[in-house]
């Protein structure tokens, strides 16, 4: 028995930590739980030093200095505060008004605030609830099937996993070792194309089951003009001058600084543009001028200070300016002055913002702790050897290790939340993927959009919950199931297109950060006349960071 434990206490280890996830108990207790168990039992095996164990406390105090993991709580401070001062209310009630009057208005207006929320809030639950508040009963009121409507509202709601400020993006790419604002940089095309996604199912359902989807009646749309106007044409012209507006400035500021990079430049541009359009909705309300509709002036109003908070966080990190902590600490401090000017903050709306913010940091952090304690052990009993060989020996090479992997991943989420899969699993198939010659960025974001699913999965996912939480009486529980699995089959169609065309994940030109050091040793071949017969040159050791 002892010489079978001997040999096997890897396997061993892993398969009694599903064991202990599978039975309901915490999770960080049960990774800790597990990895102090075995970790005596490896010491009374031989298989382990008793030293090992003392690494724990530097390896605990590593993370509490992380400046990496400090993200977590800004963004999601942010997100809190924007959902509760009614930025997300405001939005899907005008960009509804907006494609109000086409057949799936309102299932197009909540994928696209599901998306403009990602951008600002990062955080599912929120999303969630406040889209299926709003615009739930919405949906019902006007004719739309109970399935779509439950499907799009919660698939919407994940978007927060994918586009950026992601809280997946930043734990999977403190786990995996790499920047957190190159994952974001990378995950932005793929988040925007299952926007896309979900956009084009609405639209498949419009042509093909109009009754599903049906527009908002005359009686509905109360933002149009005496007249009867609906005022788009008005709101078209102005978002065509503020593109014009930006392109020109690109050209010519682009001419003249020719160095500036190309996405710094566009950042500008886009900013000018928008600033420019909210001055002039600005100067036109104020001398009531009477050159915008009311359907114009609405959007701007509403639209442009998350557009303009999206570009403050995630326009600096694309550029280099700020770190994602910085970026998430003036987040924050944007979301403050939103709600201030709104006149919507309250102390008892940051209490509770406080209070969520801090629950869900000790949450991530007692997981980060416990996973610390497991894969230390893990890998003192060469655990780390054994699923690198049980992975890298898979028929197919890397596209069979993809396709396993994703595979384990899409189950264990029927029961595993994002966070817990993200500090146990990843740290296990990141390295085989590395020796694989996979891109780590490229790996991550394939598996945050992987993981994005298990807030969809019926019977467990936390979406489904969230929505089922505030959903009227008359939305079954077996609605909003059904009405999640187009979505998930669409999630698990964006996993396959990003294996089979990789480069829909932007990868960007990866910096070696290893010194290069090169050992010169130089031995001239001095004058006879110098050195005795029998004497040895003299050897000249040096050390040069450049290749000569």
């Amino acid at each position: 028995m002892e010489a079978f434990l001997t040999a096997n206490l890897a396997p061993i280890m892993f398969a009694v930590l599903v064991l202990f996830l599978l039975s309901g108990f915490p999770v960080a207790f049960a990774l800790a739980a597990n990895g102090l168990c075995f970790g005596l039992l490896g010491i009374e095996l031989g298989l382990l030093k008793p030293e090992l164990l003392q690494a724990l406390p530097n390896r605990i105090f590593g993370i509490m200095a992380n400046d990496t993991l400090l993200a977590i709580p800004f963004f999601t401070f942010m997100g809190l505060i924007l959902e509760r001062s009614g930025m997300a209310e405001d939005l899907l009630d005008t960009i509804g008004q907006l494609f109000g009057p086409i057949r799936g208005g309102v299932a197009y207006a909540v994928i696209f605030v599901g998306a403009l929320l990602a951008a600002t809030t990062g955080v599912v639950a929120a999303s969630v609830i406040s889209m299926g508040l709003i615009s739930l009963p919405v949906m019902l009121r006007y004719g739309y099937d109970r399935k779509l409507a439950a499907g799009v509202i919660a698939a919407s709601g994940t978007l927060a996993q994918i586009i950026p400020p992601s809280l997946v993006l930043i734990v999977m790419a403190d786990q995996l070792g790499r920047s957190v604002g190159d994952m974001y940089r990378a995950a932005f095309a793929p988040g925007l194309l299952l926007t896309a996604l979900y956009a084009s199912y609405v639209l498949a359902l419009s042509i093909f089951k109009p009754a599903t989807v049906p527009a908002l009646p005359l009686e509905a749309r109360n933002l149009r003009q005496p007249n009867g106007d609906s005022g788009v044409r008005s709101l078209l012209v102005l978002v065509l001058g503020a593109i014009a507006a930006a392109w020109l400035f690109a050209h010519y500021w682009g001419e003249r600084h020719p160095a500036m990079a190309s996405d710094e430049l566009g950042i500008a541009a886009a900013s000018l543009g928008i600033v420019g359009a909210f001055l002039f909705a600005l100067l036109n309300r104020q001398f009531k001028l009477g050159l915008l509709s009311r359907m114009a002036e609405k959007v701007v109003f509403v639209m442009v200070p998350p557009l303009a908070l999206i570009f403050l966080v995630l326009g600096t990190i694309f550029i280099g300016l700020a770190t994602p902590t910085e970026g998430g600490g003036m987040g924050a401090m944007g979301a403050l002055l939103l709600a201030l000017f709104n006149r919507r903050l309250t102390l008892d709306l940051t209490k509770q913002a406080m209070h969520s913010t801090t629950r869900l940091s000790s949450f991530v952090v007692f997981i980060l702790i416990g996973s610390t304690v497991f894969s230390l052990v893990f890998r003192g009993v060469n655990g780390d050897l054994w699923v690198e060989h049980l992975l890298s020996a898979l028929p197919g090479g890397a596209t069979g290790f993809l396709i396993v992997v994703n595979l384990l991943f899409f189950a264990l989420a029927f029961f595993l939340d994002f966070f817990e899969l993200a500090f146990i699993l990843v740290p296990l198939v990141g390295p085989v993927a590395d020796k694989l010659g996979i891109d780590l960025i490229w790996f991550g974001v394939l598996l945050g959009v992987n993981m994005q699913t298990s807030f969809m999965h019926p019977p467990f996912g936390f979406a489904l919950f969230y929505l089922r939480s505030v959903a009227p009486k008359e939305v079954k529980t077996s609605d909003i199931y059904w009405g999640a699995i187009p979505f998930v089959l669409i999630q698990i169609l964006m996993v396959a297109l990003i294996i089979g065309f990789p480069q829909l994940v932007t990868v960007g030109k990866k910096v070696d950060m290893k010194e290069q050091l090169e050992l010169r040793l130089d031995s001239p071949a001095p004058a006879a006349e110098e050195h005795k017969d029998g004497e040895p040159p003299p050897l000249n050791f040096s050390v040069d960071d450049e290749k000569k």
